[in-house]
């Protein structure tokens, strides 16, 4: 602890920095550090540089809620369960060149991030695992830069056929904005239906088929479908009948309120 005393100090001493509540960044890389005293204290650090020891464990963050960018790459880290969870600002975290293992736990670390753009977990044994990146991506929407690489569409929709089958299969039935149900129609000729048989029962996926007959031609089909749409009704006051304020003021008989005047669309 000492170690990290004497060398938080020095660098706020050479920056001229007295007042705790002036510390945004504090530069304490490639000290030898193994341990790392409480830095709950800066309440307003936003960046902190810390790669280059050799810490195993991250257990001085706390209360440090504003820190935006953490480096912890190239120390001894074993575990961040706990460590970085809380850090609900933090946009960059280096943390390649540790320990780090099981990869779901180590995720699990920043599933409650909402503005992590950057990730770096190279060179950890995590970063060996099958579907390593996949899983990654899926587990963090915000991810844009993982291990130094951008993260592309392809990725992003790999990553939803594989962690979220359901919403991927509801997804594949949209179009234009909504539900697809196949073809906006199906009829008949004359021909076609005397060779139809009655025991004919396919569904084609579209409810305005099943709950209508099958029409003789287009044209009554699209007339059919036409009448199933929605009613648009504009209604607005008509303000012509009513005296102006002059008139109003020279009467004393009372007015009547604008009268409503209703527009139906179909």
């Amino acid at each position: 602890m000492a170690g990290s005393e004497k060398a938080i100090e020095d660098y706020l001493k050479q920056r001229n920095i007295t007042k705790e509540k002036d510390v945004e960044q504090l530069y304490l890389a490639n000290k030898g550090l193994d341990e790392v005293a409480n830095l709950g204290r800066y309440k307003f650090l936003r960046t902190l540089w810390l790669n280059g020891n050799r810490l195993r464990r991250v257990n001085f963050l706390n209360n440090n809620f504003h820190i935006s960018e953490l480096h912890l790459q190239d120390n001894q880290l074993v575990d961040i369960t706990g460590a970085v969870g809380h850090l609900s600002c933090l946009r960059v975290l280096m943390l390649q060149n540790n320990q780090l293992t099981k990869l779901e736990k180590v995720v699990r670390e920043f599933q409650k991030m909402l503005t992590l753009h950057t990730l770096n977990l190279f060179n950890n044994p995590v970063a060996q695992e099958p579907d390593y990146r996949i899983f990654v991506v899926n587990s963090i929407p915000s991810i844009q830069l993982l291990d130094r690489q951008e993260v592309s569409k392809k990725e992003r929709d790999t990553a939803r056929q594989i962690y979220d089958q359901e919403q991927e299969k509801i997804r594949e039935t949209v179009a234009f904005g909504r539900r697809s149900e196949g073809p906006p129609t199906i009829y008949y000729s004359s021909s076609d239906k005397v060779h139809r048989s009655t025991s004919d029962t396919t569904d084609y996926g579209n409810s305005f088929l099943r709950d209508n007959p099958p029409y003789e031609t287009m044209e009554d089909a699209i007339n059919a479908r036409r009448r199933k749409k929605s009613v648009t009704i504009y209604t607005s006051f008509d303000w012509s009948k009513l005296p102006v304020y002059e008139q109003r003021r020279q009467s004393d008989k009372p007015f009547d309120s604008p009268e409503i005047i209703t527009h139906v669309y179909r």
